[in-house]
């Protein structure tokens, strides 16, 4: 379902996005181009990356900060009373077991990656986005300097300058107060039937989902 709505929204940014962009070149007085033709401008791919950046950096942080911190009361943390499954140090298992994955019947750094494999997934994919926020921005960005008689710069001009971390800064702080206000806002109220809630009857105090 969500793969599916953001197959419909991805649709809809494509469309909207090439509307604004003709709207603006003949704001210019600049030729119109395809739809096809706009998907090979740095106007779409930047507004694609750039927020595709600020996410898979929210869930990385996430998923590191939940790792090692704890917040009482929050159905979004471990609870500092109980033993969690999820702190199971997997060379203790029985590796001889059929259904355990193979990296921890190697062990060693084939063990250790995939036991991180979760945040190391989110890091690459952000490092991915960061680079595809640079290269797509960076030719909206001198496609501007063009229109303004000014000189292209390079990518790295690009990401050194201020317009990057303008782009970039913008969507990363809302990240961590979506955050921030899930992990408090966990605390004190419920959603019957979540599972990013705890029971409605569970104390403030109460912490985990369980």
């Amino acid at each position: 379902m969500c793969f599916a709505t953001f197959v419909v929204l991805m649709v809809g940014l494509l469309l909207s996005g090439h509307g604004a962009y003709n709207a603006e070149q003949r704001e210019l007085e600049q030729p119109t181009i395809s739809l096809l033709s706009y998907l090979g401008e740095g106007h779409f791919w930047e507004a694609v990356f750039e927020n595709w950046e600020s996410e898979f950096l929210q869930m990385a942080a996430y998923v590191v900060l939940t790792a090692y911190l704890i917040q009482k009361g929050s159905s979004e943390s471990k609870d500092p009373d109980r033993d969690e499954p999820v702190e199971a140090d997997p060379r203790d298992v029985d590796r001889r077991r059929s259904d355990v994955p193979w990296p921890v019947t190697r062990g060693g750094v084939w063990l250790w990656v995939y036991e991180n494999s979760l945040v190391l997934a989110f890091v690459a994919l952000f490092l991915a986005s960061i680079a595809g926020h640079a290269f797509g921005g960076l030719d909206a960005y001198n496609d501007q300097l063009r229109q303004n008689g000014e000189a292209a710069v390079s990518v790295w001009g690009y990401v050194s300058g201020a317009e990057f971390w303008y782009e970039s800064l913008q969507n990363w702080q809302s990240e961590f107060l979506a955050v921030f206000a899930i992990i408090v806002l966990s605390i004190y109220l419920r959603q019957r039937g979540s599972p990013e809630s705890k029971p409605v009857v569970e104390p403030h105090s109460s912490t985990g989902t369980a």
